[in-house]
């Protein structure tokens, strides 16, 4: 197990490049494999995968959005305001301005608002699961499929989870203020 306050090791490889063609044009899928260690070995193995493409250019067709699903037996809401956006991007070392410097992200960029970071979104389905349940985490998987912002005005971000049948899967899922789905999880319970 890893603790708190162990002295961990985490080495990083780049397991795979990939390049393909696709209706948005080419992409490149890089697959990096993280391992942490500490003193009694193997802890946490991690693949990260990470597709490069072009920026969007004007006119380029934009995805239509997915309602989330109505149902969920566990769920949060979480108003991401720009200091838990900073504090996160200090935790995890992200220096994208998207993150934290509005006047850039919607005056150069064009976004609506401050980006929340796919992966703080992931850790707070993770957090779902911990608040509903005692039993370790085996297995946690996730994909963004659409942007979500801060917008300053209080917009909510709400995580929600559904426990599956079997009793050690749960099916996992995001949604913005509006209530499209932006990231779908699986975590599978020991």
């Amino acid at each position: 197990p890893l603790r708190v306050g162990d002295a961990v090791t985490r080495e990083s490889t780049i397991a795979s490049v990939t390049h393909k063609s696709g209706r948005t044009g080419d992409l490149l899928f890089v697959l990096v494999k993280h391992e942490v260690h500490n003193a009694q070995g193997l802890c946490l193995t991690e693949e990260h995968d990470i597709v490069y493409r072009p920026a969007a250019q004007p006119g380029d067709p934009v995805p239509s959005p997915t309602a989330a699903p109505a149902k969920a037996t566990w769920q949060r809401d979480i108003a991401p305001d720009d200091v838990l956006l900073f504090r996160y991007s200090a935790l995890t070392f992200n220096g994208h301005r998207i993150h934290y410097d509005r006047k850039y992200v919607t005056e150069v960029e064009g976004y609506p608002g401050l980006i929340v970071h796919g992966p703080l979104i992931a850790t707070l389905l993770v957090d779902l699961v911990r608040r509903h349940t005692d039993r370790p985490l085996l297995s946690f998987e996730f994909k963004a499929l659409r942007p979500t912002f801060e917008c300053g005005d209080l917009r909510t971000l709400r995580v929600c989870g559904e426990p599956e049948a079997d009793g050690s899967t749960v099916r996992l899922w995001a949604q913005d203020h509006e209530g499209w789905l932006t990231m779908q999880a699986t975590a599978k319970l020991g």
